[in-house]
């Protein structure tokens, strides 16, 4: 019945991070870290045949920075990787300006800040990986209703079926993996730590 769980009452140091224990700098580090790993993952680009959206790497980056960090910090790491994006190629296939803020991928970007913020509030009562997961999957569901709304009006599908089968249908599969996997890493890094 323990495995069920969605709140552990054993501390763990890592949880120093996401309330704001930590030093600034570590704070700041974890920040900026992120924005990075969200950078890199946006390099592991996938574009398939009439998709407007690419399959990346970069909600791992989304997904971790709201456990990991809380979601005050989440939130910020995520603006941080946007606003690098505004001058720097860190956006899917080397990419950068504001346009691509309101492009078809408008939404999921503009969404990252959101997502995390509410993966961090979700996972601070919800720390197991049951909790993990389903805190992350609640950030997926902000994430993608974000995505799925700016591409409908992005792209001009005819039909709000078409944005869903474009913009979550076909995503389906690789971010419920993505989130199983982000889960599972911060439970474990918790449990290492407590």
């Amino acid at each position: 019945m323990a495995t069920l769980a969605l709140r552990s009452p054993r501390p763990a140091s890592i949880d120093a991070l996401r309330s704001g224990q930590a030093s600034l700098a570590v704070q700041a580090a974890g920040v900026v870290g992120f924005a990075l790993l969200a950078a890199l993952g946006a390099q592991f680009e996938i574009r398939l045949y009439l998709w407007e959206v690419p399959i990346t790497l970069q909600t791992l980056a989304v997904y971790g920075s709201g456990l990991f960090l809380g979601g005050r910090n989440g939130f910020l790491a995520m603006t941080l990787y946007l606003a690098l994006g505004l001058v720097l190629p860190v956006y899917a296939g080397g990419a950068s300006g504001a346009e691509h803020l309101a492009g078809a991928t408008g939404g999921y970007l503009l969404g990252w800040p959101l997502a995390a913020a509410t993966i961090g509030a979700l996972s601070a009562r919800w720390n197991t990986w049951l909790g993990s997961a389903l805190a992350v999957l609640a950030g997926s569901a902000v994430l993608f209703t974000c995505g799925v709304t700016v591409l409908h009006y992005a792209a001009d599908h005819a039909t709000w079926w078409e944005s869903l089968d474009r913009g979550w249908l076909r995503f389906v599969v690789w971010d419920l993996t993505k989130i199983a996997f982000v889960g599972a890493v911060y439970s474990g890094a918790r449990r290492l730590t407590s």
